[in-house]
């Protein structure tokens, strides 16, 4: 919701809890960037929510309020650089920050119909790159769709690593982009989302890191499972292996009805 600035705290929970998405973005005044961006799910604010402001700025650009160029937000993560194109938005994240490992078996008790044979190689591993997820991969598409979640486990576990969601993926694709993924946040109330920004900016860094992917783009499926495909593109500057800064896009439509 565009001039917010008149809402408390309280009354912008509520908004998000009667809307019911996943995140439900505000955006206010600021004096240390162009515009101030609080983020909230049905159930509580989070810190950044990389499709949200996608959204935000397409929507103020196809407003008129705002063109073609960059700009500074001001989230509780950080001032953020934004790129405002003609027909997408890239948002500037944190340098990746990799944490604690996650053990198998703990990953395990979150998910129905998984055994170890049909987890990936690859470390399951907290990353942020503004908010902290848990990643890790799985062997095939197939996997990843037949994934049976257990929300109360999921609380269980990213409660007791202070974590945002669970962020699994494989390189196996629909249409040969670079990864499919599913993202699980019921910690915040969301079961499911179909486009998780700040996720996939931790997965292209993980990837980088794992998998060698040195690609100066990375494109991200997601949603397809639940009819709501979504393609998010990061972009990567890498130094020496070393990433220097990450970059969330994509573009958005404008829904008229959203119930």
């Amino acid at each position: 919701m565009i001039d917010s600035d008149s809402f408390t705290r309280e009354e912008m929970q509520n908004i998000a809890k009667k809307i019911g998405y996943s995140e439900t973005a505000f955006v206010m005044k600021s004096d240390k960037a162009n515009f101030k961006v609080r983020f909230f799910t049905p159930i509580d604010e989070v810190d950044l929510c990389g499709h949200a402001t996608i959204a935000i700025y397409n929507l103020l650009r196809d407003l008129g309020h705002i063109k073609k160029g960059d700009y500074l937000q001001e989230t509780k993560a950080g001032i953020l650089k934004i790129k405002v194109y003609e027909d997408s938005v890239y948002m500037q994240q944190n340098i990746p920050q990799f944490m604690e490992i996650v053990e198998k078996n703990e990953i395990m008790n979150c998910f129905g119909k998984i055994s170890f044979d049909y987890i990936g190689e690859t470390p399951i591993q907290i990353v942020s790159t503004g908010l902290k997820d848990i990643i890790f991969s799985v062997r095939d598409l197939k996997t990843l769709w037949l994934l049976e979640p257990d929300y109360e486990k999921m609380i269980e576990l990213t409660e007791k690593y202070d974590v945002a969601g669970i962020h699994v993926f494989c390189t196996e694709t629909l249409e040969g982009n670079t990864t499919h993924a599913r993202d699980f946040a019921p910690r915040y109330g969301i079961k499911e989302e179909s486009a998780t920004g700040t996720a996939n900016g931790a997965l292209a860094c993980y990837m980088l890191k794992y998998l060698g992917y040195n690609r100066k783009e990375i494109v991200i499926e997601q949603g397809d499972c639940m009819k709501t495909p979504s393609r998010i593109y990061v972009e990567l500057k890498i130094r020496n292996t070393e990433v220097e800064e990450v970059y969330v896009g994509g573009k958005a439509i404008i829904v008229e009805d959203i119930k």
